[in-house]
């Protein structure tokens, strides 16, 4: 490869490599569409639709190589994954991922013109459409779309509960077309053009400011006293039977410490299954919780009897909600792929058993439209672990419900950005379905955040303690949450056929 194409491509990769300073931890604003801006005008420029592919797949490399290289410690560090293998298993990851901006490009070069107009519209379409199926196809990997970068406080964040995180995506691609497209026609003393793109990207922008200032939901009910326990056992020790009795003191004496009706632990806080946890145990968090005329949300694992049919055994990653109310479970449903479920296991579940060393790894489903949890007085949802990834399947709950609750373990990733950029995944929750949503973690982030998507409080990371926050419900629907990710679909799909259309003439 010559100089002259190397460099387009370096260009490209190192765009995607910058836009993770777009997510939080870092949340440097204009970052995304300054990238995104870059990469509609190489594609606009771009000489043939293999060249946009390759332009794409680079952007994508950059973005995911950069942004998502934590899963190596989960698989490595924590999953026992000898180092090359581990290291050729992210690469292959990145490499799949990258190929769905590489479509987007390679379909909008495809069927227009090189500088044209046309171009563009495609390609905005293209890269929100391929970003939704890149989030949900073979389970989905919804890690870094664009959308999130933008809460709490980018232009376009308020977008994000009229159409969910993809219709802030939407946005975003769109005012960089424009953007690329006034860059481009500039020169060819066309002013008029640019300065109509640029004044589409400021009413794109009005447009977010605009929205932020609706209230979409409601209080309702009276506010909740809420403590949210970070136990800090750090992952190597965790499922370790020797470090049990030291988990089962932890938690009973941070518990004790609480002040909140409801009290909430992380993911798996007991790492095994509910029969194996000492009658004291559970009995003394009954007692702390029936005191108040409150509950205690505890994760660990349940098992049912095997399917008719079947000889195995499920068993599922669950939340029991002890105390003052009625019995009740959230059996986790949205599994990760390897961590706890094994795709196609017949064929390749012995290779996986045979380079991975992940405890429970292969995990039984516990049911898309389960009924948010009657607890503390109040109507709760809750999602285990990255299940707050997606947007769509929350929304059973939220209509359920006016509180969120997400319980989680991001110690798997260890002092990596991920427990942060998962915090924003979740404050993007938030703000879609118009409900607050309080986090208790492992080893962090627990966090408190508004319906908003803001952040109220938070516990230091990797520290023992209970945050101690008050909460109250809300009543009423977001746009986000009576459509779904239907119309921003639509809507992609209208511009890729546009832009087809305006392409033909």
């Amino acid at each position: 490869m010559t100089p002259a194409r190397a460099l387009p491509l370096l260009v490209a990769a190192a765009a995607g490599a910058c836009t993770v300073f777009a997510f939080a931890p870092f949340g440097v604003g204009g970052v995304t569409l300054a990238t995104a801006t870059l990469l509609m005008w190489q594609w606009l420029r771009a000489p043939s639709a293999a060249d946009a592919a390759a332009l794409g797949f680079a952007f994508g490399a950059g973005l995911f190589g950069a942004g998502a290289s934590w899963l190596y410690i989960a698989i490595q560090q924590f999953g026992g994954m000898p180092p090359w293998l581990a290291f050729v298993a992210i690469a292959v990851l990145v490499a799949y991922l990258a190929l769905w901006p590489a479509a987007a490009g390679w379909l909008a070069a495809r069927f227009a013109a090189q500088g044209s107009g046309a171009r563009l519209v495609i390609a905005a379409g293209a890269f929100t459409l391929t970003e939704w199926i890149r989030s949900y196809l073979f389970t989905g990997f919804p890690w870094l779309a664009l959308g999130y970068s933008a809460v709490p406080d980018g232009w376009f964040a308020a977008y994000a509960p009229v159409g969910g995180v993809y219709l802030v995506t939407l946005v975003i691609v769109v005012a960089a077309a424009l953007i690329a497209y006034a860059v481009e026609t500039l020169p060819r003393h066309a002013p008029i053009a640019a300065a109509l793109c640029v004044a589409g990207v400021a009413a794109l922008a009005a447009g977010g400011l605009a929205r932020a200032r609706i209230e979409w939901t409601q209080p309702s009910g009276a506010p909740l006293a809420v403590s949210l326990v970070q136990g800090n056992v750090l992952q190597d020790v965790k499922f370790d039977p020797e470090f049990r009795a030291t988990t089962f003191d932890r938690y009973l004496r941070l518990v004790e410490q609480t002040r909140g009706r409801l009290v909430v632990l992380p993911e798996s806080a007991f790492p095994m299954f509910s029969d194996e946890v000492p009658d004291t145990v559970l009995l003394s968090l009954i007692r702390i919780a029936s005191a108040r005329n409150g509950d205690v949300l505890l994760g660990l694992f349940t098992a049912l009897p095997p399917e008719p049919g079947s000889d195995e055994q499920r068993y599922f990653n669950t939340v029991v909600a002890l105390g003052d109310s009625d019995l009740q479970f959230y059996r986790k449903n949205h599994l990760v792929p390897f961590g706890e479920t094994i795709p196609l296991k017949p064929v390749i579940g012995w290779f996986v058993r045979s380079v991975l060393n992940i405890p429970l790894a292969d995990q039984a489903r516990g049911g898309a439209t389960q009924a948010a949890l009657n607890v503390a007085g109040q109507r709760v949802a809750v999602n285990i672990c990255y299940e707050d990834a997606f947007g769509s399947e929350l929304i059973h709950g939220a209509r359920e419900a006016g509180i969120l609750v997400n319980v989680t373990n991001d110690a798997w990733y260890g002092r990596s950005i991920a427990a942060l950029q998962h915090n924003q995944i979740a404050a993007t929750r938030a703000l879609e379905l118009g409900r607050p949503m309080l986090r208790a973690t492992n080893t962090g982030i627990t966090s408190s955040i508004g319906h908003d998507g803001r952040e109220v409080a938070r516990l230091p990371w990797f520290t023992t303690g209970v945050l101690e926050v008050t909460v109250t419900g809300r009543d009423g629907a977001t746009p986000y949450l009576r459509t779904g990710d239907w119309p921003v679909l639509v809507l992609s799909l209208v511009l890729i056929v546009t832009g087809m259309l305006l392409a033909r003439r």
